[in-house]
């Protein structure tokens, strides 16, 4: 693979002329980033995004035939795999992306424009007026301390600062790399001179506007997502050497496959000879590595989550009177990208939807249930009960919506793609009451504005061969903006 540099380099060469340098109430006019509005499209296939036509609602029957709307009882975004990162740190090993699965992705071409692309999403997010927002893990990259700091800035509002080492960007993007692997904004195409150095100012962010209901994601807690912090890693984040290749390949199991083998075969390379060339970069102890008791307990603070003497981020929130929102921490502290649900969860899970009542219950988890070490346990679980309208999650960056099908009456299965790949947007999910007493879901997809720095965060992130258009993470129709059925009982309750 001769690198993503080459790659954008040929998509955008027709591209770069065509890209210039409430709760309780009746439904509202799609706000501007709506794609029941207008959407983003590449209609002769240039590898330029423009405005297209709305997404309308698919309505979707396999559990039920939903009625029309008639009033609106909780409405919920959805923000997923952000991967918030501090690109010039030392414990990134980008280089690992010529290697192909499993370490695809480690590089990204708009990598150091993740923070305002999160700025972006939450505002257009805030502009939809949800009742709440689940963040549903991978919040950041690489488990740093200064990632988990800008990122909640940008979500509370406040002064950002992405920069850390020396001041302006230092890493793999500057010009005078001669890596064909890395996309390098002040010489190849599509061109962005000083990029790199604008994407390092601080800039004010305004926020979500709404309570946060945050989910914990591999990465969120895990070096790479794959490997528990320990004194070599923090050393590494924290020191003034930075490898700039790899002379030997890793041998790593598939993902999928063995997360204790991958762990032990990372360990070994690290404890090993030095892994490659290195050069000198700027030392920050504000890279240092978190915990997973401190990404827990600073991810409950921003939350006003009560403090819990477990170290799982698992907690109940009500949205309204009408909904309550289950969060499972699905991330195995052992390390791996897979998900894990233990026993103690599932009983704990089993006395919340006894808890519930007559709300609707809406179960959020990072990794899908359906691919982590004990998933199906908690999938038998929500089949027995007639409150859980939906299970959603992220990880997977792609749009996915399937019916589970129950002898209680079934609910919906909902992935939702992620900010830092292709097509970069958020998820809205409310619960509707429909005419004769129903319910239904209306959910429904959102763009960011594009401005400024996020909105050439989008075109990369579209021409990248790993993450963009050849994917195909958007997912099908059916998988974006849908209006769900629900079975009738039990019914929700009275008032508002």
């Amino acid at each position: 693979m001769r690198g993503v540099a080459r790659t954008i380099a040929a998509l955008a060469l027709t591209a770069t002329a065509a890209l210039a340098a409430g709760c309780g109430g009746a439904p509202e006019e799609p706000a501007p980033g709506s794609t029941l509005r207008s959407s983003l499209r590449d209609a002769d296939g240039d590898g330029a995004l423009e405005r297209g036509p709305a997404q309308r609602f698919v309505t979707r029957s396999e559990l039920a035939a939903p009625g029309p709307t008639d009033r609106v009882l909780a409405t919920v975004g959805i923000i997923s795999d952000a991967h918030v990162r501090d690109e010039e740190s030392p414990a990134r090993v980008p280089f690992a992306d010529r290697f192909g699965a499993p370490l695809e992705s480690t590089f990204r071409p708009h990598e150091a424009l993740s923070a305002q692309v999160l700025d972006a999403s939450a505002r257009a997010v805030r502009g939809e007026h949800p009742d709440a927002v689940l963040v549903t893990g991978d919040l950041i990259d690489n488990a740093q301390s200064n990632e988990l700091t800008l990122a909640l800035t940008v979500l509370r509002g406040g002064r950002a600062r992405p920069d850390s080492g020396a001041g302006g960007y230092e890493g793999p993007q500057e010009g005078d790399n001669p890596d064909p692997l890395f996309y390098r904004p002040d010489v190849d195409a599509p061109r962005h001179p000083g990029l790199l150095d604008r994407a390092q100012r601080p800039f004010g962010a305004r926020g979500l506007g709404a309570r946060m209901l945050p989910l914990l994601g591999n990465h969120d807690v895990l070096v790479q997502g794959e490997l528990p912090p320990d004194a070599r890693t923090a050393a590494i984040a924290t020191g003034d050497r930075a490898v700039t290749e790899l002379t030997r390949r890793p041998r790593l199991p598939a993902a999928g496959r063995g997360p204790a083998q991958r762990v032990a075969v990372i360990r070994e390379l690290l404890a090993g000879p030095p892994l490659g060339p290195q050069r000198r970069v700027a030392a920050d102890p504000a890279r240092r590595a978190l915990s997973a008791r401190e990404a827990v307990g600073r991810l409950r603070a921003a939350a006003g989550l009560r403090s819990a003497p477990s170290q799982a981020l698992d907690y109940a929130a009500d949205v309204g009177s009408f909904v309550r929102v289950l969060a499972l921490d699905a991330v195995a502290r052992a390390g791996g990208s897979e998900g894990a649900i233990g026993s103690a969860q599932v009983a704990w899970l089993r006395r919340e939807l006894a808890n519930a009542g007559r709300r609707a219950v809406i179960v959020a988890t990072h990794q899908p249930l359906r691919a982590s070490r004990g998933g199906q346990a908690v999938l038998r679980l929500l089949d027995s009960s007639p409150t859980v309208v939906a299970v959603v999650s992220g990880h997977t960056h792609r749009h996915r919506i399937s019916p589970r099908r129950s002898a209680s009456g079934g609910y919906w299965v909902i992935e939702t793609a992620s900010l830092a790949d292709h097509p970069q947007q958020a998820r809205m999910l409310r619960l509707v009451r429909t005419r004769g007493g129903g319910r239904a879901l209306e959910t429904w997809l959102v763009d960011h504005d594009g401005a400024g720095l996020a909105g050439i965060a989008r075109e990369l992130a579209y021409l990248d061969i790993q993450g963009g258009r050849t994917r195909q993470l958007t997912g099908r129709r059916i998988d974006r903006n849908a209006r769900l059925g629900l079975r009738r009982a039990p019914a929700p309750p009275t008032g508002g």
